[in-house]
C-alpha cells in the first residue's frame, strides 16, 4: 500500500485524523495568509471547522474553518489571521512553507444553509469569510440556489483581503450579491508591504463601499424574518451584529453565528 495519504481517500471516513500537504502559501497582509493544501479527503461539511496541527508547533492544535467545501480530490484552503498573543497563528502566517504536512482532526460545527430554503444573508468580518465562502461554493453546486447576500466587512478597505475573489465570484454567480462594508473609507497611513506587493486591479470601487460597522449596516435594513442568517467574525463583531439583528425584530431562530 502506498504511503502517500493522497492515494487513500477510501479510508478517510473511518479515520480519526487526516494529512494534507501545503502547496501554496500566500501572505496577503502583514497579519494574514491564505494557505492551500492537497491531501486526504476530510469528511467535513461546508461551514464546519477542523482542528489543525502544523509541523512548527507539534502537539498544539488550533481550530480553523476551511474556505472550500469538501472535495474528493483533497483540496483545502484556510484563511489564517494572527491574533493578539497568538504565537501559533502568527507562526502559521509567517513561517508556513510548501511541503509542510498538516494533520487535521475533529470536524465540528452546525453552520449550514438549506439550499432549498429561504433567501440567505451572510455577514462576515475578516477571516470569518472562510466558512461562508465554503457555503457559497457548496450552494453553487445546486441547480437553483437561494438568493444570497454577503456582507463582508473590515475596519478599512485594506482589510477586505478577498475583494478580487469576491468580485469575480459575484460576477459568476447571478444569485450572489456582495456588499463591502468598512468602518472608515481611508486605509491607515503605515505601509503594509504584503498588501502593496499583492495589490491587484480587480476589487471593490470606492463607490461600492458602505461605511459603518457590520452591525450598523446590516441593522439598517430592518428585520430579516424570512431569511437564513449566518454571522461569523471576531467575538465582538459577532456579538454586536447578533444583538443588532435581534433589536430589529429578526427572530433568533433565524440566526446562526460563530466567532472566528
Amino acid at each position: 500500500m502506498s504511503s502517500d495519504p493522497r492515494r487513500q481517500p477510501e479510508r478517510s471516513a473511518q479515520q480519526a485524523y487526516w494529512f494534507a500537504d501545503v502547496v501554496e502559501h500566500h501572505r496577503l497582509r502583514h497579519d494574514l495568509a491564505v494557505v492551500r493544501l492537497i491531501g486526504e479527503y476530510v469528511p467535513f461539511t461546508a461551514g464546519q471547522s477542523v482542528e489543525v496541527e502544523v509541523p512548527q508547533f507539534p502537539g498544539m492544535r488550533r481550530r480553523f474553518s476551511p474556505a472550500l467545501p469538501p472535495s474528493l480530490d483533497g483540496k483545502l484552503e484556510f484563511h489564517i489571521r494572527t491574533v493578539a498573543g497568538g504565537w501559533c497563528s502568527g507562526g502559521i502566517v509567517a513561517d508556513t512553507r510548501p511541503g509542510d504536512r498538516w494533520k487535521l482532526t475533529a470536524p465540528q460545527g452546525m453552520f449550514s444553509v438549506d439550499p432549498d430554503g429561504d433567501e440567505v444573508v451572510m455577514i462576515a468580518g475578516g477571516t470569518g469569510l472562510a466558512p461562508l465562502r465554503s457555503q457559497i461554493l457548496e450552494l453553487a453546486r445546486h441547480q437553483y440556489p437561494p438568493t444570497t447576500y454577503l456582507f463582508f466587512g473590515g475596519v478599512s478597505p485594506r482589510d477586505l483581503y478577498a475583494a478580487d475573489m469576491l468580485v469575480l465570484l459575484a460576477a459568476d454567480l447571478p444569485w450572489l450579491t456582495v456588499v463591502p462594508v468598512v468602518e472608515r473609507l481611508e486605509d491607515p497611513h503605515w505601509p503594509d508591504q504584503w498588501h502593496d506587493r499583492h495589490r491587484v486591479d480587480i476589487g471593490f470601487d470606492e463607490d461600492d463601499l458602505i461605511q459603518g460597522t457590520l452591525a450598523e449596516v446590516v441593522g439598517s435594513y430592518g428585520k430579516f424574518d424570512r431569511h437564513q442568517i449566518l454571522v461569523c467574525g471576531s467575538p465582538a463583531m459577532t456579538r454586536s451584529t447578533v444583538e443588532r439583528l435581534l433589536d430589529t425584530g429578526t427572530p433568533p431562530e433565524r440566526i446562526q453565528f460563530e466567532g472566528a
